[in-house]
């Protein structure tokens, strides 16, 4: 008895359902544009938002920054989360471990970690800070990015990052992964 009442219910539903799809006539009506959820993008505004750096260092964008002026970029924008000098906390270290990826006890910052200066400079121009994404400019990307890698002892104090400079930066873990696009 109880199984037949599912079995009404679902076809008094089915019904339903069908009657709602129908015009008067009986036939189905089946609308003739999708529903407007936006716009499509115009080859420019997709031509912005393709914003990502290889590890061949290709699209990197005009400006430079020095070691200095990252210290500033830093203290101003990073050392909350990142701690004083990459040292960590509230978020993850950024300096240290080199390495300890094979280790029992694995740290990964940028220096023990990142295989290519390029792949981080497009993370931090993307992803930070946390509380405003996508601020920074790129010369605060470039020198950042030169800060933090010569707190790792990657590239010295007196080091300039560009677009030319920093696709030759060797990083420490650069051969700890496979490049599949290399075959």
């Amino acid at each position: 008895m109880f199984m037949h009442k599912k079995i009404a219910g679902s076809l008094i539903a089915a019904a339903l359902v069908a009657a709602c799809a129908s015009t008067p006539e009986g036939t189905v009506t089946t609308p003739s544009r999708g529903p407007s959820l936006g716009a499509t993008p115009s080859a420019a505004m997709l031509a912005a938002m393709d914003t990502s750096i290889p590890p061949s260092g290709a699209g990197l964008p005009a400006g430079s920054g020095t070691v200095a002026q990252g210290a500033k970029v830093y203290d101003a924008k990073c050392q909350t989360c990142h701690g004083p000098k990459g040292a960590g906390k509230p978020a993850d270290p950024l300096v240290g471990g080199i390495g300890s990826i094979a280790s029992g006890k694995p740290m990964r910052t940028v220096g023990s970690y990142w295989p290519y200066a390029t792949t981080f400079f497009d993370y931090v121009r993307r992803a930070m800070p946390t509380n405003a994404p996508q601020t920074l400019s790129n010369d605060e990307v470039y020198a950042v990015t030169a800060y933090v890698l010569n707190l790792n002892g990657i590239v010295p104090e007196s080091a300039v990052m560009n677009a030319q400079t920093l696709p030759q930066v060797k990083m420490p873990n650069r051969d700890g992964f496979i490049d599949y696009s290399r075959n």
